[in-house]
């Protein structure tokens, strides 16, 4: 989890970003009201500064529904291309040692990153779902959280668009490809 904190103008500078992309994309979260939202943010610090890390890369995380038993806000990332600070990792550590090794540099793998920015990757049930609010992932690729039962066999699953349909496909957790990325999910 993250452990910085925002200052005064950072906080307010990204809940207006926020605020901003809330409005511009009300389809997302239909009957979701800023207000709610916003006393939620205010109260969570930690969740701003996961919040502020997807954006910082490239994520654009937007409110994308309400829990209906918890209460939670679930926010995605809902840049259209997979967060290009996210890209050309593994999917595991396991896969980044393996490329360290071969003399391979690697920016990071998928698991890390989500932990050290105190979010989850999409599964695939939520990849899909996002894809339904938009066209995402036309030109990049999203490593998607996969099963144990792959990743116990040394893969990994990853999503696009293509050919107005969503992909879902395999690989082995140590490839990383440029216009490969992750995408997070945060509830708050």
């Amino acid at each position: 989890m993250p452990t910085a904190t925002l200052s005064k103008e950072e906080r307010e500078a990204l809940i207006t970003t926020l605020k901003d992309r809330f409005e511009k994309n009300r389809h997302r979260h239909e009957g979701v009201e800023w207000t709610d939202l916003h006393a939620r943010l205010a109260r969570n610090s930690r969740a701003l500064l996961s919040l502020s890390q997807m954006e910082r890369t490239g994520g654009e995380p937007d409110v994308i529904g309400k829990d209906s038993v918890t209460g939670e806000y679930m926010f995605f990332d809902c840049s259209a291309e997979s967060p290009e600070g996210r890209r050309s990792i593994c999917y595991d550590p396991k896969g980044q040692e393996k490329r360290e090794k071969e003399g391979v540099p690697v920016a990071g793998n998928v698991l890390g990153m989500a932990a050290a920015m105190g979010i989850e990757p999409l599964n695939e049930e939520q990849y899909r779902d996002l894809q339904k609010l938009g066209n995402f992932d036309t030109k990049s690729q999203s490593w998607l959280k996969t099963p144990a039962e792959i990743t116990k066999l040394g893969g990994a699953i990853f999503g696009d668009r293509r050919f107005g349909r969503v992909f879902i496909y395999h690989n082995t957790a140590p490839c990383f490809y440029r216009a490969r990325g992750f995408r997070g999910s945060l509830k708050v």
